[in-house]
């Protein structure tokens, strides 16, 4: 015995409820190809601090830590770095940086040991100390290879320079210490 048939109503129902599973499925893929082929792609995570086209290369500077050794680029290590060039006269804006890259610093977690902070002059005695902290000496020719390297009132300056010794990210004086980090804890992931 073969079961009654559906009335002309239930099947429209049916198809109904069909179409409207299928369209549950399908209406996301079909946006998402109208807005890719729109051109409107959602913008990509974005860094914090200013990205430098095309990267500026300190590979033919040296710069020479406090003790008067070299300080070598050494890409082998892939070690990232943190440079600051502060003003003779370091004032407490100096120090107000000085607190907040120790900071960035020890927020870097186990990722810590692979980013050095190099700084070009005293280290403000009113700061912690990063346990990577390389003092240099400062140095005309490493100040004028830096783009835009000016102090203002709110501080220095803060460059980032990848593990070959490229100047990729520049943060202007005042900037937010948590983009720095952030930033950097995304590149230190990088192999």
């Amino acid at each position: 015995m073969n079961p009654p048939l559906p009335s002309p109503a239930q099947r429209r129902r049916n198809r109904v409820w069909l179409l409207a599973i299928v369209a549950v499925f399908l209406l996301p893929i079909l946006a998402a190809l109208v807005i890719n082929r729109s051109g409107q792609r959602p913008a990509p995570t974005r860094q914090h601090g200013e990205l430098l086209q095309p990267p500026q290369d300190l590979g033919a500077v040296a710069p020479r830590l406090a003790d008067g050794a070299d300080y070598p680029w050494n890409p082998q290590a892939r070690l990232w770095r943190i440079v600051v060039t502060p003003p003779a006269a370091c004032d407490a804006a100096c120090a107000r940086l000085a607190a907040d890259l120790d900071l960035v610093w020890r927020l870097l977690g186990h990722n810590a040991d692979r980013v050095h902070v190099l700084w070009a002059g005293p280290w403000p005695s009113t700061a912690g100390t990063p346990a990577t902290l390389h003092l240099l000496q400062p140095d005309p020719r490493l100040h004028a290879a830096l783009p835009r390297n000016e102090t203002a009132a709110a501080g220095p300056p803060v460059y980032v320079i990848d593990p070959n010794g490229f100047v990729i990210l520049r943060y202007p004086p005042g900037f937010d210490p948590a983009g720095l980090r952030s930033d950097l804890a995304r590149l230190v992931k990088l192999k």
